[in-house]
């Protein structure tokens, strides 16, 4: 009896000091380990939390040194258990419906969106798509209530749309140039390292990525070259969400220089989240159905303040810059209230809906203006000095030059038929389709099917654009459009996300296809008519 309770004894300590060794890290368990820890089993009056290690029934020591080498480490308080998923998953993780509508107003606090690692951080922005739709529909219902008009045109709507697809084609290729050049700064630069789980540090990268969008946000209005990108942004001649999604192809890499400062010393972690949450929070502040907000003007950049920004008018032109707060315009001498009607868009319309012109057009006027000016240290100005610049002038031109607003402004608004209107709309769906399915299945293609993708997107957008403005080449390229899209869907290079819409495209593309052939047909035979 002695002899069996020395035995028990014997191997209740092995077992404790195996339990030891395997906490520390320094021994392996022999046999692997089940990741469902499980259950309460009561055992008589008590009860004992079990696990499985081997198929085997364990005790409280065992099941807390499982769960230590399964994790190694990840949980941290309460706000470890959600960090852990993304860690075990090893790719990021997918936030909640209710913590991605906040994160559109910033309103997600350090303990849901802090990460250890960049593979953990969440793609926001991509995941916002869906309530970018949904509020863009809302801010129509309520701009009919409020106005008894609908807060856009469906022209400029979709060349808005147009140009932000194309500005995050190059994000399907290649990471991000922002993230690049932080990791690398950060990997071989860094001078410490700011703790990543701290709410001290997300406080302060929220307010380093604001400062630095808004020195960013005012070069890029007093440098022309810079100007030249950013323009875009201000193309439209509507304030609405979709002029939220207007972006520049040729922004991003220009801004990333001003957020290297931060990579000495806050992890590309943290700075991930908040580039996101600055970008995603000046979605909702382009509308017109919002108002004044009260005592919030003071401190955050709201609709009132960034209408005036999107202003052609003479006391519009330079001022609030500022990306999520206002504080920065109010400290630095930029910042101006709403007062008079705000009419928007450029000083000097470029009346176009072709996305890709919009983008290159100001980089030719650049390069035109350039060779035009005489001596070396001018043509440097032309580069690098403001946009209204010219030789005897101040660096930012004059500002009696600045046409003046009568009230009486015509958005550009080309006379289309309906039925091109209600083509645009449906053709310009199946690319947002085909575009979603693209970012989806993106790392399962090979990069000849990603670029020949990509490639039709941008087919598409351009030939939308000569729609909207009724070109008469349009039709030469819409009926090249449909039949290549016939031909590399019947290849299966193009796949929509909706199953069933497959042969309904095969269809579509087939009857537009021919509807374009007609009309082309039609032209030639009136050309005809006309020479004889």
């Amino acid at each position: 009896m002695t002899h069996t309770k020395k035995d028990a004894n014997a191997k209740q300590t092995s077992k404790t000091a195996r339990c030891r060794e395997i906490r520390n890290g320094r021994l392996s368990p022999q046999k692997p380990l089940s990741p469902q820890l499980h259950g309460v089993r009561r055992r008589g009056r008590g009860a004992e939390r079990c696990g499985a290690v081997g198929g085997r029934a364990v005790g409280p020591s065992v099941c807390r040194s499982a769960r230590a080498v399964r994790t190694r480490g990840a949980e941290r308080g309460q706000r470890g258990r959600a960090m852990a998923a993304g860690s075990e998953a090893g790719g990021p993780r997918d936030p909640a419906p209710g913590q991605q509508l906040r994160a559109l107003f910033y309103a997600l606090p350090p303990g849901e969106s802090s990460f250890r690692s960049l593979e953990e951080v969440p793609n926001y922005v991509e995941k916002s798509i869906p309530f970018f739709i949904t509020f863009i529909g809302l801010e129509f219902a309520v701009s009919w209530i409020q106005k008894r008009k609908l807060s856009g045109r469906i022209n400029d709507g979709i060349s808005s749309l147009s140009l932000g697809i194309l500005s995050r084609l190059p994000d399907v290729l290649f990471r991000s140039v922002d993230l690049i050049s932080y990791i690398y700064v950060w990997n071989n630069y860094r001078l410490f390292e700011l703790p990543w789980d701290s709410p001290w540090t997300w406080y302060l990268t929220l307010l380093g990525v604001d400062f630095a969008y808004y020195c960013f946000h005012r070069i890029s209005h007093e440098v022309n070259i810079i100007w030249a990108a950013h323009q875009v942004h201000h193309s439209s001649e509507d304030y609405n969400l979709f002029t939220a999604l207007r972006q520049s192809v040729l922004q991003k890499y220009t801004s990333w220089m001003f957020n290297l400062p931060m990579a000495l010393f806050i992890p590309p972690s943290v700075f991930a989240v908040h580039l996101q949450f600055n970008l995603l929070y000046q979605f909702w502040i382009h509308t017109e159905v919002i108002t004044k907000l009260g005592p919030l003007e003071w401190i955050l950049n709201t609709p009132s303040h960034h209408r005036v920004h999107h202003g052609r008018n003479p006391y519009c032109i330079d001022k609030n810059y500022g990306g999520t707060l206002i504080i920065w315009d109010r400290i630095f001498g930029t910042f101006e209230a709403e007062d008079a009607k705000v009419v928007y868009g450029l000083t000097h319309p470029v009346n176009s809906f072709d996305p890709i012109m919009l983008q290159l057009r100001p980089l030719a006027h650049i390069w035109n203006t350039f060779w035009a000016t005489p001596g070396f240290c001018n043509k440097l100005s032309v580069i690098f000095k403001g946009p209204g610049w010219g030789p005897g002038k101040p660096r930012l031109g004059l500002p009696e030059e600045i046409p003046v607003i009568t009230g009486k402004e015509v958005p550009f608004n080309p006379i289309v038929p309906a039925y091109l209107n209600c083509y645009a709309v449906v053709h310009f769906a199946v690319i947002v389709d085909l575009y979603t399915e693209l970012l989806a299945t993106v790392t399962m293609l090979s990069q000849g099917t990603v670029l020949l993708r990509i490639g039709f997107i941008i087919l598409s957008l351009a030939s939308f654009g000569l729609l909207m403005e009724n070109k008469s080449k349009a039709g030469i390229l819409e009926i090249i459009r449909c039949l290549v899209f016939i031909g590399i869907y019947k290849l299966g290079y193009f796949r929509s996300q909706f199953s069933f819409l497959g042969y309904a495209y095969e269809v579509l593309f087939s009857l537009c296809a021919a509807f374009w052939g007609i009309q082309i047909m039609k032209r030639i035979t009136s050309f005809k008519d006309k020479r004889h």
